[in-house]
């Protein structure tokens, strides 16, 4: 597969870039060298190999839910540097 002018084109579109037309070619050229390099891979044998899930061979070591004493409201609030009678202040982030 080879990239053409439309494929950059419409790729560029696709993922709002914009460049000038002179480097095109240069794109064009450099996306081309990436589709060769990955259509490599098809030349490796990966018969009878299992897919791997995870890069890691640890097993996630879970616990049951368990009901637990929640935070009651006033101590949640207790160490806000400020609050009202209810929430947590904070310096408005937005005009």
């Amino acid at each position: 597969m080879k990239i053409t002018r439309e494929d950059l084109q419409k790729l560029a579109h696709l993922a709002r870039l914009e460049f000038e037309q002179k480097d095109e070619e240069q794109m064009i050229e450099s996306l081309n060298e990436i589709i060769d390099w990955v259509e490599q891979l098809n030349e490796v044998d990966t018969e009878g190999l299992e897919p791997i899930t995870s890069m890691s061979h640890e097993v996630n070591v879970t616990r049951e839910d368990e009901v637990k004493e929640h935070l009651d409201h006033e101590k949640g609030l207790q160490n806000a540097p400020k609050r009202d009678e209810d929430y947590f202040k904070v310096p408005k982030v937005i005009e």
